[in-house]
């Protein structure tokens, strides 16, 4: 791999991680229409499913979708992790509309240490003691945040949970990236426009009453979703996964600044606790993987 190849996936990995820690900032006008997390949801499915048809014809990748459709299994597991994705979008634009951005922060936080849990129990991937350690770490810390308060941080666990296990169907199920994308978002779309249907027919749609600010961020939604995963992939394909694990952090620490400093959201010396936790076991978790890099490098 060449020097200009590294930089160029940094570049790409850097962009996408930027991109997704911004996202409270970039749907803020939305929030600001009372617009429902479910309605927002099917709009994002729906723009995401028309740019990505453009995409597919621009790089002429159709075929690979259309093939799909004709392989029952594929569409199968396509259907399940077109689920995945789904819940973790609304989970995702529920926090950020009802003032849990620093849970959506805590839930990408713990999201590798999922992917860390789940590689050792499903792909039987073997863990080192250090891993083991930030996984008892990043426990100990929802447990924190859980029993204080009386309640599960569901929103941090649903969004963990559902990208770790889209992570691993497209894992075991791989597709190219832009054609898998376009795929799901195609089997999402019909349940997303019955539901706007639905909403129109009820008098409860919020789409005419928007302004000009608000109808823009609403209609490039879906070029907002599919360029970052698109620079996600391409990034992952030129550095190696240990540097992308180590950018990844980008994103949640934004987040948590933006919940924060921008838009004012509480958090007592109780609950910072629980986010120390949580960040302890990420900090052995990415020493654990600097020097498991660095041995691997000394074998080479």
């Amino acid at each position: 791999m060449n020097i200009s190849g590294k930089l160029q996936g940094w570049h790409y990995a850097l962009l996408c991680y930027l991109t997704w820690g911004t996202f409270p900032i970039y749907w803020y006008p939305i929030n600001q229409s009372g617009m429902p997390a479910e309605q927002i949801l099917a709009q994002r499915v729906v723009w995401s499913a028309v740019f990505a048809i453009i995409l597919l014809l621009i790089f002429q990748q159709g075929r690979a979708v259309i093939n799909a459709f004709k392989q029952p299994k594929v569409l199968g597991i396509f259907f399940l992790s077109s689920f995945m994705i789904g819940l973790n979008w609304l989970a995702y634009l529920w926090a950020i509309t009802n003032e849990h951005i620093l849970d959506a922060s805590l839930g990408y936080f713990i999201n590798p240490i999922f992917n860390v849990f789940v590689g050792y129990l499903v792909l039987k991937e073997q863990l080192n003691k250090a891993q083991l350690l930030s996984v008892g770490f990043a426990i100990a810390g929802i447990l924190w945040l859980a029993i204080p308060a009386g309640q599960v941080p569901w929103v941090a666990l649903i969004l963990a949970a559902s990208f770790c296990i889209y992570g691993l169907i497209r894992k075991l199920a791989p597709m190219e990236p832009l054609s898998g994308l376009a795929l799901e978002t195609l089997l999402m779309s019909p349940f997303a426009i019955a539901y706007l249907c639905f909403c129109y027919n009820q008098n409860i749609l919020v789409f005419g009453e928007l302004n000009s600010l608000q109808m823009t961020v609403l209609l490039c939604s879906g070029a907002a979703t599919t360029i970052p995963l698109l620079w996600f992939a391409m990034g992952a394909r030129r550095i190696s996964m240990s540097l992308l694990g180590m950018l990844q952090y980008i994103s949640p620490s934004l987040q948590f600044l933006c919940g924060v400093l921008i838009f004012n959201e509480k958090l007592s010396a109780e609950r910072s606790v629980g986010y120390i936790l949580v960040w302890i076991g990420v900090i052995i978790f990415l020493l654990s993987m600097k020097k498991t890099r660095a041995k691997n490098t000394k074998k080479h």
